[in-house]
């Protein structure tokens, strides 16, 4: 369960990465003030796109890990958790990668990966205590 519960620890923190991403391919001078606002005003595409990233990244954060504990909680394999759980962030970072690259179509299918981890974790967790 180790293995789960490190890449829960990954997923939370990337959102970070892609924040650090935004606020360095921006142009001006950082609003801490303001800086959700500062951020959605940048002309910068990959500034924008890196913020966009974060967003995704934090929406999908809560299933993830909803999805990990089911699981857990449920007594589904650790090992086929863990599995899942590294597939998963691995499709996180590879979305950020390519949502900030501007590659729409690879974006949208590692999105769609990482949304099959996260069903089938939970999948996983109903069917076993059925």
């Amino acid at each position: 369960m180790t293995l789960a519960y490190a890449c829960v620890l990954v997923a939370a923190l990337l959102p970070y990465v892609w924040t650090v991403i935004a606020k360095r391919s921006a142009s001006g001078r950082f609003d801490n003030r303001d800086p959700r606002q500062w951020l959605e005003k940048q002309e910068n595409p990959r500034a924008r796109r890196a913020n966009a990233a974060q967003k995704n990244a934090f929406e999908a954060f809560p299933a993830f890990a909803a999805g990990v504990l089911m699981a857990q909680f449920a007594g589904v394999e650790p090992r086929m958790i863990g599995y899942i759980a590294v597939v998963f962030v691995i499709s996180r970072v590879l979305h950020g990668v390519f949502y900030v690259g501007n590659q729409s179509s690879m974006r949208s299918l590692v999105w769609f990966a990482g949304l099959v981890c996260v069903v089938t974790l939970m999948v996983m967790a109903i069917q076993r205590i059925a």
